[in-house]
């Protein structure tokens, strides 16, 4: 399920620092003075990915407003808070700081963890933009979702708080759309195509809203800073009210989602998600009567710049679908399929068929058009199942990598969501990675994760980075092969590892969902481990993410140390900010420059006995993403009838069975089609 995946992310950190220190507070706020708005018109929606045209994008007047909302209902809650508007593919069109509101949040997984992302203090701009790029890059015509949604269906069970719950269909997508990223766009100046990396990774932290306008998403509002954590809810059984999401609430009125495409009307593995638990009813201010954004004045607060994001002023979105969006309707590869691709700015396809990287047996260009065409024309037939009206087909981007980590093919169903750009690109590279026998020499070779704490003095003009411990991404791999019983796994080669087999052994508790059990060998233990700690996924790519954040505030006028040395040169008055923005590899391993995902949709692609690269889907659903990847390169192997395919059954990962407890390869849905009742369409292929 694209999906929402890091992905909640958040992360990080490092960040660590920012300027002082939280405010303090209760988490609820006021409802007293309550003086609910008039009804708003969120009729069901007519639309099916069909609606989104030229017009539908925010104007610079429809931010303003949104911003003003969301003011004036902190400001009768007494809760000052940062507030970031974004467009669908994730330009950011407004950041607006209230007087008051905090330098730093602190990070807080609801776990007694220490280390990774948790503790750290972040400035709170970084969660308000997260936050909202991961509400609209979860949400489409058919579907309406928050980061509310994104943490219930990304935690180690599903619904969190049910101790004997399997995890969530998501899990591990926080880590995803990180600043790191190679696929990302990043922030020039204005608006440009996306999509575009998200500071903290994908949210689990309520307080994001999808913005719509005449049934199609348009953009999100987050909100941040006006409760002292970035968190998550770990019990989806209450009805918790958190401050930054009431405020997140208030912005979007007259811009909320169509009423049956909320997520608390959609379902997912028989459990109804979570959208928002504040009503407009339940606001303490009417955001009719808010005063205009042009009445705010420097006692309120300010727009303010947001280094590598936004610049300090407002701006008008892109319209979803337009080239000016970076993604259009596809003119050239794949013909009667509405396929949309992935454009620059001058409206060039960025990842169009082309030949692999890795020797002889490598992927042919046209041979990479055939599998995506096929993989499309199943998304095509397969009902969706986060998707409304019932019966929609799926929304899913494809994507095929060779080896090497290149990205030789990628295309998308129209009105899919955004976040997969990225993420089915994490999938088609995890699966090709761990099914080569090169992954071990890769993973000894990465950075140990330093685990920071800071100390931070603004008056000074200085943030001091201490190392609270490290982490040894060599260190997962004789725990890896003691769990599978082979010593030399994953630097043999000898099993095709799919996307689902990894995310089961980088979960806390294998097998998923059983109280008690050990750890996955790629997870921390239980009793370490955190959505914000989760063991290799973040290991991987902990201090690009840090780095990411030092630069912002190294960008604001602070110079920062590490351990006692200067994490560049001293600042000058000639070069005042010194610390370069982190570069397009969120690892250092050249084959998982946008870091691994760890939710089902991808497995290896082989040519008779050679691994040759991986296909990855991603959006609908996680089964029906896995049934996409799969049916799609057995069907397209079918057309093709040149040796090319799927792993050998025999050395599939669902041929091992550690624990007692055998790996899964896929998890096809049983009867998925639209307009027939095959069943069982994935066995024996």
């Amino acid at each position: 399920m694209g999906m929402v995946n890091a992905r909640l992310g958040w992360l990080i950190v490092a960040a660590a620092t920012t300027l002082a220190a939280c405010s303090g507070g209760s988490n609820s706020g006021s409802s007293s003075g309550t003086s609910p708005p008039p009804p708003q018109s969120t009729p069901d929606s007519g639309c099916n990915g069909f609606c989104a045209n030229a017009s539908s994008f925010l104007t610079q007047a429809d931010v303003q407003t949104i911003i003003a909302q969301a003011v004036n209902e902190a400001a009768a809650q007494g809760k000052p808070a940062v507030i970031a508007v974004l467009d669908r593919v994730g330009n950011v069109l407004g950041v607006y700081k209230m007087a008051g509101a905090p330098d730093t949040i602190k990070i807080q997984g609801q776990r007694p963890v220490t280390g990774g992302l948790e503790g750290l203090d972040v400035p709170p701009e970084l969660g308000a933009i997260s936050k909202a790029g991961t509400a609209v890059y979860f949400s489409s015509e058919g579907n309406a979702f928050t980061s509310r949604t994104a943490g219930q269906i990304a935690q180690e069970h599903f619904n969190p708080g049910d101790a004997t719950a399997p995890a969530g269909p998501l899990f591990g997508v926080q880590f995803g759309n990180l600043p790191c990223s190679d696929i990302n766009t990043r922030f020039t100046s204005g608006t440009g195509p996306g999509s575009h990396r998200l500071p903290l990774g994908k949210s689990p932290d309520p307080g994001s809203i999808p913005l719509y306008k005449a049934g199609v998403p348009v953009g999100a509002i987050g909100v941040s800073g006006a409760k002292p954590f970035y968190t998550l809810d770990a019990n989806a059984e209450d009805r918790d009210r958190d401050i930054d999401e009431v405020i997140a609430v208030a912005g979007s009125y007259g811009f909320a989602a169509p009423t049956d495409r909320r997520a608390d009307h959609i379902t997912a593995g028989g459990l109804t998600l979570q959208y928002a638990n504040t009503e407009f009813s339940e606001l303490a201010k009417n955001p009719t009567t808010a005063p205009p954004f042009s009445a705010l004045t420097a006692a309120s607060g300010n727009v303010i710049a947001v280094p590598g994001y936004a610049d300090a002023i407002i701006l008008s979105g892109t319209a979803f679908g337009q080239p000016a969006s970076g993604i259009r309707a596809d003119t050239t590869d794949y013909p009667g399929l509405d396929a949309f691709v992935v454009v620059d700015a001058g409206n060039n396809n960025r990842f169009p068929p082309r030949d692999g990287t890795d020797g002889a047996s490598a992927l042919k260009a046209a041979e990479v058009r055939t599998l995506i065409t096929e993989a499309l024309k199943v998304a095509l037939h397969t009902r969706a199942q986060v998707r409304m009206p019932l019966g929609s087909h799926a929304g899913e981007t494809v994507v095929i990598s060779d080896t090497n980590g290149v990205v030789l093919g990628m295309a998308r169903t129209r009105d899919s969501l955004v976040d997969a750009i990225d993420v089915t690109t994490q999938k088609a590279r995890t699966a090709a990675f761990f099914s080569g026998a090169y992954a071990a020499a890769d993973i000894q070779s990465a950075a140990a994760a330093k685990y920071l704490k800071a100390s931070v003095n603004v008056a000074a003009g200085k943030v001091d980075l201490s190392t609270i411990g490290q982490s040894v991404p060599a260190n997962y791999l004789p725990a890896a092969r003691n769990f599978l019983g082979n010593p030399t796994a994953f630097g043999d080669g000898a099993i095709a590892y799919s996307l689902r087999a990894i995310g089961l052994l980088s979960q806390p508790l294998y097998p998923s969902g059983v109280p008690g059990a050990p750890n996955g060998p790629f997870s921390l233990p239980f009793d370490q481990w955190s959505p914000f700690k989760t063991g290799l996924q973040l290991d991987l790519a902990y201090n690009q993410i840090a780095l990411s954040v030092a630069y912002i505030l190294n960008q604001k006028g602070l110079a920062l140390t590490i351990d006692g040395t200067p994490l560049a040169p001293a600042p000058t008055v000639a070069n005042p900010k010194p610390l370069a923005d982190v570069g397009a590899s969120c690892t250092g391993i050249a084959r998982l420059p946008n870091g691994i995902t760890l939710f089902p949709g991808s497995v290896p692609i082989y040519r008779g006995a050679t691994l040759v690269g991986g296909i990855g889907a991603s959006g609908d659903g996680s089964d029906q993403s896995d049934l996409v990847a799969f049916l799609g390169l057995s069907n397209g192997a079918a057309v093709l009838n040149n040796g090319l395919g799927q792993a050998p059954a025999a050395i599939r990962d669902d041929t091992l069975s550690p624990l007692g407890a055998r790996l899964l390869y896929v998890q096809c849905p049983q009867a998925p089609f639209i307009d027939t009742n095959d069943a069982n369409v994935c066995g024996g292929k």
